[in-house]
């Protein structure tokens, strides 16, 4: 059965952002730690900017717009932890001016993943 957000998702990779952009380059191509990332990715009722399946591992970037979204944003983040994810947020001007940095960030929460995986949620 076809994911009912598939063609937003499409949409979505279609039109990234400049952040969204610069990200992607950096994580596509297996180019961190050898992990390989998906954009806008469907999980659950949300769609992910980048995805990690092996690690579950979720990297948001956020634009101006997220600071008046903080309520919502929280609630996804926990929906998706309950659901075994590990989400780190990056604001665009955070991208855009120190991806070094960024990577960083995600380097050490990939290695933590690697050292201690999530056990699997068992069936409810």
């Amino acid at each position: 059965m076809r994911h009912p957000h598939r063609d937003k998702a499409r949409k979505l990779r279609r039109n990234q952002t400049d952040a969204e952009g610069k990200l992607w380059y950096l994580l596509r191509n297996r180019n961190l730690a050898g992990r390989k990332f998906k954009r806008q990715l469907p999980v659950g009722p949300f769609i992910t900017d980048f995805a990690c399946l092996e690690l579950k591992l979720i990297i948001e970037a956020d634009g101006g717009q997220h600071a008046d979204l903080k309520a919502y944003d929280d609630a996804r983040t926990a929906w998706l932890e309950g659901e075994g994810w590990r989400v780190l947020r990056f604001w665009n001007n955070d991208i855009l001016t120190n991806i070094d940095g960024v990577a960083e960030t995600v380097l050490e929460a990939i290695r933590y993943l690697e050292m201690n995986p999530s056990p699997s949620k068992p069936d409810q």
